[in-house]
């Protein structure tokens, strides 16, 4: 698997509480935008995630982004 599932396209936003998060990065977690161990196997592997303060997320799920793990728009151009 050279290239990561999209899992939806559109971001999932969300208030996040300050914590430790594993972003899914393969597309196939069924706990999108977070890991569920889902790419054993895969080459790909979650992004570990701090956020020291709570705050406001967009989190990415057509795995496009270039600003990985949240959301720079990519899911416009996909068909």
């Amino acid at each position: 698997m050279d290239k990561p599932q999209i899992a939806g396209k559109s971001p999932i936003v969300d208030n996040m509480e300050p914590g430790t998060y594993w972003w899914c990065s393969c597309g196939r977690s069924a706990t999108q935008p977070f890991c569920d161990g889902s790419h054993k196997g895969t080459g790909f592997a979650p992004q570990k995630v701090e956020i020291a303060d709570g705050k406001l997320c967009a989190w990415c799920t057509c795995k496009q982004t270039r600003t990985a793990p949240f959301c720079d728009g990519s899911h416009g151009s996909l068909g």
